[in-house]
């Protein structure tokens, strides 16, 4: 039987954080997997909480959650009601926030009752690659870390973000949601805090200096991150594994909203890589 529970914790920035806690009473000491949503993403878009299912029948605790900024609030985490927070995200409050998530799992008993807090892995989608790259090279705690469909540079995607110097002037750029038709903010204090913290938030050092198993998984017909992109960190972490799903767009061939019961067979093949790679397959 699957078990599934939401918290709410504090986060740094004002604004909480809502995780779900994912596992089977099979057994305890179960190894630990936290799972980073990506740019324009949230804890369950999509497939997510199919992929949360899977990892818990093949004997991990999965944990996900939505960062602070990033638009889901705790009576809506589903898309962007709050753009005003998701305007005010930035990738250090982002990071903060995983560090807040990596806290709780060591101080929560029923986490404690249940996984193993000394085998801790991180798992990010797109931008959420560049943020569990970082923290895994920052903290001791993480055990292996996995790029799916990860970037390589924050700050290419900082300073496309708009016309800087009318960026600075207007004080606020919109981009344009897809599929919500919002015109989604980013306040200039996104790139103010990039270029404050710009030696933290180079992916390139995080990878370079990565001591712990890393995988980099990415689809070959992904046209929102390109696949040289997993090539790149793959290049600058000899160590590192490469696996690339033939025929994989950036999201594995899944969708918002998905109402199958089974996850699309590129995203199945991933999680089966993960669970190798993890070494509980």
């Amino acid at each position: 039987m699957i078990n599934k529970k939401i918290s709410a914790i504090d986060g740094k920035h004002n604004k909480p954080i809502l995780i779900d806690v994912t596992y089977t009473s099979k057994e305890n000491n179960k190894p630990i997997v936290i799972f980073c949503h990506g740019y324009k993403g949230f804890k369950d878009w999509g497939a997510w909480n199919l992929m949360a299912n899977t990892f818990a029948e093949a004997g991990f605790c999965f944990i996900k959650f939505n960062f602070s900024h990033n638009g889901g609030t705790v009576n809506e985490p589903i898309d962007f009601p709050d753009l005003e927070a998701f305007g005010n995200n930035n990738y250090t409050k982002e990071l903060d926030d995983l560090e807040s998530v990596i806290d709780w799992v060591f101080e929560n008993k029923d986490i404690k009752d249940q996984g193993n807090v000394n085998n801790i892995s991180l798992i990010g989608h797109s931008r959420g690659g560049g943020i569990v790259s970082i923290k895994a090279e920052e903290d001791s705690r993480i055990k292996n870390v996995i790029s799916l469909a990860g970037v390589c540079d924050f700050g290419k995607r900082t300073a496309t973000v708009g016309d800087l110097e009318s960026w600075k002037k207007e004080g606020v750029k919109y981009v344009l949601n897809g599929r919500t038709k919002q015109q989604m903010p980013h306040y200039y204090q996104f790139y103010e805090d990039f270029v404050k913290n710009e030696a933290r938030l180079t992916i390139k050092r995080a990878a370079s200096n990565l001591k712990i198993p890393h995988l980099i998984i990415h689809g070959n017909a992904d046209t929102s991150v390109l696949i040289e992109e997993a090539k790149n960190l793959h290049k600058w972490n000899s160590n590192s594994k490469l696996e690339i799903i033939e025929g994989a767009n950036h999201v594995f061939g899944a969708s918002h909203p998905w109402d199958k019961k089974e996850l699309s067979d590129q995203l199945k093949e991933a999680v089966n890589a993960i669970v190798l790679f993890l070494g509980n397959g």
